[in-house]
């Protein structure tokens, strides 16, 4: 979030999936550096916890609804976990469209 912030949500999350077994304080830092964020500002607003109140919540919402992990989908409100092929998707598109 404090990335977003600076229009490089997507470019951070792809840096942290890239790196996911590197997720410490000092990681996360340096990988807002590397993508070109304000050191200064990123650092500010992580230090801060600005955004753990929200995520959080996300976390909680998530887990309350199911969600143990990602991937994670919702389709109509139907749950589907974990990386699927196609064909699951469809299947419960074509049963949806079907109602």
């Amino acid at each position: 979030m404090c990335a977003k912030e600076h229009d490089k949500f997507w470019e951070y999350h792809d840096k942290i999936f890239e790196n996911q077994r590197k997720l410490g304080d000092d990681d996360l830092k340096r990988y807002a550096t590397e993508i070109g964020l304000d050191a200064e500002k990123f650092n500010e607003c992580f230090d801060a916890g600005k955004y753990n109140a929200q995520v959080t919540q996300d976390a909680r919402d998530g887990a309350g609804l199911g969600v143990t992990g990602t991937p994670a989908f919702f389709i109509n409100g139907r749950f589907l976990s974990g990386a699927q092929p196609f064909e699951a998707f469809e299947k419960i598109i074509e049963d949806e469209l079907s109602r």
